[in-house]
């Protein structure tokens, strides 16, 4: 455990979570937990309004990769990372039947990639899909649910909006969160 490094490993996009999965288990299988330590997908919580309902989900920071921290000193450390199903291999190894190993990444990129998943992991949620001045909104929740309106000013520290609605034939202007507002197509 004296040369524990972090490395890149490229899967197949989208299978993310089942790679996790299959490495998990092979890891405590063959008792490696003491050569491979960690293995993370950096994600975030995105919550997205679909049809007036609001919906959370995790959206990869870096689609197709994950980090692990492990110790390759041991030679079937790297293989056993490598021979997981839709494990495509090391990110900074030579391909094609070169015998490049891996790049370890620098500290500072190691503080960088998880200070944000722990800054993901202290903040809420974020919202997916930004809304831009001069665009239509319809209303989802409260009490001017129902009507259309247009958004005036955007408030992305707060998670506000400035919408203008019409109301009994008036421009009313109307502050709203994010979570109660959807775009309008």
């Amino acid at each position: 455990m004296a040369d524990v490094k972090w490395y890149v490993v490229r899967a197949v996009s989208g299978q993310e979570r089942k790679v996790k999965t299959y490495l998990d288990n092979e890891i405590t299988r063959n008792g490696m937990e003491e050569t491979i330590t960690q293995v993370l997908i950096p994600s975030e919580k995105v919550y997205e309004m679909r049809n007036g309902k609001k919906r959370v989900r995790e959206r990869n920071f870096f689609p197709g990769y994950m980090i692990i921290s492990a110790d390759l000193s041991f030679g079937e450390t790297q293989h056993l990372i490598t021979s997981i199903p839709g494990v495509i291999g090391f990110l900074g190894a030579g391909g094609m039947g070169t015998s490049k190993d891996p790049v370890a990444l620098r500290q500072n990129e190691v503080n960088r990639i998880l200070g944000k998943v722990d800054e993901v992991e202290d903040t809420e949620e974020t919202l997916g899909t930004p809304f831009i001045i001069g665009e239509g909104v319809k209303v989802m929740d409260g009490p001017f649910s129902g009507f259309t309106g247009i958004v005036e000013e955007v408030f992305e520290d707060r998670k506000k909006l400035n919408v203008t609605v019409k109301i009994f034939g008036r421009n009313t202007p109307v502050e709203l969160n994010y979570a109660q507002v959807e775009k309008e197509d």
